[in-house]
């Protein structure tokens, strides 16, 4: 079964064989070791002042930055559930919420966020998906990032980069938390989460709120290469192997570059045979499409393709079909997914068979390889 949700992602063989080991103590310094270096890599990948682990979904890390980093009135954009998400955490912990709500397609415009914090003077934070995946969203958040700077640099900006941290390369000037999560792009299992943090942020949190989830227990501890409580020893084994795998096989700048062609070419594909993409605004993390017959076409991709994408959630479940983009994937996966789905489509009526998607993929993705001097 070729895996093509956006999260969880497919775990590479060897880093599952990394996974595999003997369990290792998390007090030792052979572990200790491990953890610098990982800590290394992920300063290149985050190009933050500070990065954390913690043991816990992406959710944990959202809410260990609401918690530590708002202290009074959070502002959240709600274009999709973990934007929505945001303002459920807020207002289970007392804060103040104002929010931002815009139809799953829709990224917001930097000009509300402008208008609601310049109308609120009670907003300490915001907290905005880069990548909202409920529709497969792109939101300007640099360009949202410097316009709240410009009014208010000691609002804070909270970016979940779960489904972005890994794909794209992120402007981090004018954001304060970036949040990633072991199960998408760094195609790990779920259950680890990373927060790049700002010094501006890091003198916010100050002493830390919370217990498990307080941010300055957790700086404190890591600086020193082991964790506040018991760390995710298997995961962060696995990912120093996947961020050794990425940077073997060219760096982060392939990566991205790799990402961005699939994602393009993908999109290409099935809008040449008729398909829509749904939001205004793609994110690059994955292709999302509308139509009346999602469900039948994701139904024949398991069983007759192999092939498993993620459909829609609440008002959008039965009407879109999302397909991963983040990670390391070969090409040859990506092309027997857009051909099977112009087969299904064949066999459903809608349109004769001629290899179109593939053909348009293989154009479209191969491209830059084409345009390059002989060597």
């Amino acid at each position: 079964m070729l895996l093509f949700t956006p999260g969880p992602t497919p775990v590479p063989q060897n880093v599952r064989n990394a996974m595999a080991d003997e369990t290792m103590h998390h007090r030792t310094p052979e572990f200790e070791a491990i953890f610098e270096k990982t800590r290394e890599h992920l300063f290149e990948l985050f190009t933050t002042d500070e990065v954390v682990m913690i043991a816990s979904s992406g959710t944990g890390a959202m809410e260990a930055a609401v918690i530590n980093l708002c202290h009074n009135t959070l502002l959240n954009v709600n274009s999709g559930k973990f934007g929505e998400r945001f303002g459920k955490i807020a207002k289970a912990h007392g804060l103040g919420s104002v929010e931002i709500k815009n139809e799953w397609d829709t990224p917001v415009s930097v000009e509300a966020v402008v208008e609601a914090v310049k109308a609120n003077a009670d907003i300490d934070a915001i907290a905005v998906q880069i990548s909202e995946s409920a529709g497969g969203l792109r939101h300007p958040v640099e360009e949202l990032a410097k316009a709240i700077k410009e009014i208010n640099p000691e609002i804070m900006i909270i970016a979940d980069g779960i489904t972005a941290v890994g794909v794209e390369r992120i402007d981090v000037t004018h954001i304060d938390c970036l949040i990633a999560g072991s199960q998408k792009a760094l195609m790990l299992p779920p259950g680890l989460a990373i927060l790049g943090l700002s010094n501006v942020a890091i003198e916010k949190i100050g002493e830390g709120r919370g217990y498990y989830l307080n941010l300055a227990s957790e700086i404190k501890k890591q600086r020193q290469n082991t964790t506040a409580y018991t760390a995710a020893t298997t995961l962060i084994i696995g990912l120093l192997e996947v961020l050794e795998t990425i940077k073997n096989e060219g760096g982060f700048g392939v990566l991205y570059c790799n990402t961005a062609r699939r994602a393009k070419a993908t999109r290409a594909a099935l809008e040449a045979i008729g398909l829509h993409s749904y939001p205004k605004a793609p994110a690059k993390s994955m292709t999302t499409i509308d139509d009346k017959d999602a469900s039948k076409i994701r139904s024949a991709l398991k069983e007759e393709y192999g092939v498993n994408v993620a459909g829609g959630q609440d008002h959008l479940k039965g009407k879109i079909f999302r397909i991963n983009q983040m990670g390391l994937i070969a090409p040859y996966e990506s092309i027997w997914v857009v051909n099977a789905i112009e087969l299904i489509l064949h066999r459903m009526g809608r349109l004769e068979y001629t290899g179109l998607a593939s053909k348009v993929y293989n154009e479209t993705y191969f491209k830059t390889a084409l345009e390059k001097k002989e060597i």
